[in-house]
């Protein structure tokens, strides 16, 4: 059976894949997304990662597989695999929870006292105004989902913060939802708090992802922290050092 002729991509768009690459080897390609740019494709999605994808594609027509999300809004690490067996490979990483995630979130409103803990409520998926979000579940609360989320608190001033979360669980949403369950959502997050007047962006970066690669070591990738984001940081007098 012949695989179906992948849609071509343009030498601009092509140019802009090769550009968002952190590493890149024989099973992997490891990518900085900026925020904005959706991972998939769907309703009101004019480009996407995967879309982009199609500039790495074999002469099979085969391109690499998305094995984990990134929402729309945040920025950071994304890894993709380049062959079936690397995807099953890395899949099991981050299904296993061996894959360590870190991200930088700039939060405004009622702060913790404390500077570390951690966010365990489980997760409950609703449908509002026909769009997907995740609530704190009530005990009980059937189809309820164990969420984890590790946080510290890097830099505080007044109402602001920058927190440095590590999740363990993968829920949807799962960082944004904790956070405005603990009554500080996430600047620019429109979904779940703050919206547009708080920033331009969602306030969200994925900043570090170590895990093991087929065939070799784990490995830790970064992606540096976005200008706006910096900027933001810096304007409400916050530091981002980890």
């Amino acid at each position: 059976m012949r695989n179906r002729p992948l849609p071509d991509i343009s030498a601009e768009d092509r140019a802009y894949a090769h550009s968002l690459i952190i590493y890149e080897d024989s099973e992997v390609i490891v990518f900085d997304k900026p925020s904005g740019l959706a991972v998939q494709g769907g309703g009101g999605v004019y480009q996407s990662l995967d879309d982009l994808l199609v500039a790495f594609a074999k002469s099979n027509g085969k391109k690499p597989r998305l094995v984990h999300r990134l929402d729309r809004g945040t920025s950071g690490v994304i890894i993709v695999a380049r062959t079936k067996p690397a995807a099953a490979f890395l899949s099991d990483e981050f299904a296993s929870r061996r894959a360590q995630k870190t991200y930088l979130a700039l939060v405004s409103g009622r702060l913790p006292e404390r500077d570390a803990g951690v966010f365990d409520q489980p997760l409950v998926k609703v449908e509002e105004g026909g769009r997907p979000r995740m609530l704190i579940a009530k005990p009980g609360r059937k189809g309820s989902q164990e969420a984890v989320t590790h946080w510290r608190i890097l830099s505080r001033q007044g109402e602001h913060a920058v927190f440095g979360l590590k999740p363990e669980t993968g829920r949807m949403h799962q960082i944004r939802a904790h956070l405005m369950g603990a009554g500080c959502p996430i600047l620019g997050d429109h979904l779940y708090g703050s919206g547009a007047r708080s920033a331009d962006r969602l306030m969200l970066h994925a900043r570090s992802l170590e895990i093991a690669l087929p065939g070799q070591g784990r490995q830790t990738f970064s992606a540096p922290v976005p200008i706006a984001f910096a900027e933001l940081a810096r304007q409400l007098g916050l530091h981002l050092s980890e």
